[in-house]
């Protein structure tokens, strides 16, 4: 096998591999979104800070409406591969 042949299977391989890393994310994301949307309305959300065991009081809708933004850009991501 030629070297380009090995590198373009690689590079599909990899791909592949990546695709399925943020097909996994975005099913993630779309639990989150869910479980957001069910909450009750007088629940508290926290947001972890990052690289932290911190969690921050946050609003609901405001959590909810970044998970969504995060969720669509996923698909666009995914779309575009």
């Amino acid at each position: 096998m030629s070297s380009k042949g090995r590198d373009n299977d690689d590079s599909s391989e990899w791909q592949s591999a990546l695709k399925e890393e943020l097909n996994k994310k975005i099913k993630e994301q779309k639990v989150l979104v869910d479980e957001l949307s069910n909450l009750k309305k007088n629940r508290n959300v926290y947001i972890q800070q990052r690289n932290s065991n911190i969690f921050f009081l946050a609003d609901r809708g405001q959590t909810l409406g970044s998970c969504k933004k995060e969720l669509d850009n996923m698909k666009k991501e995914l779309q575009d591969m």
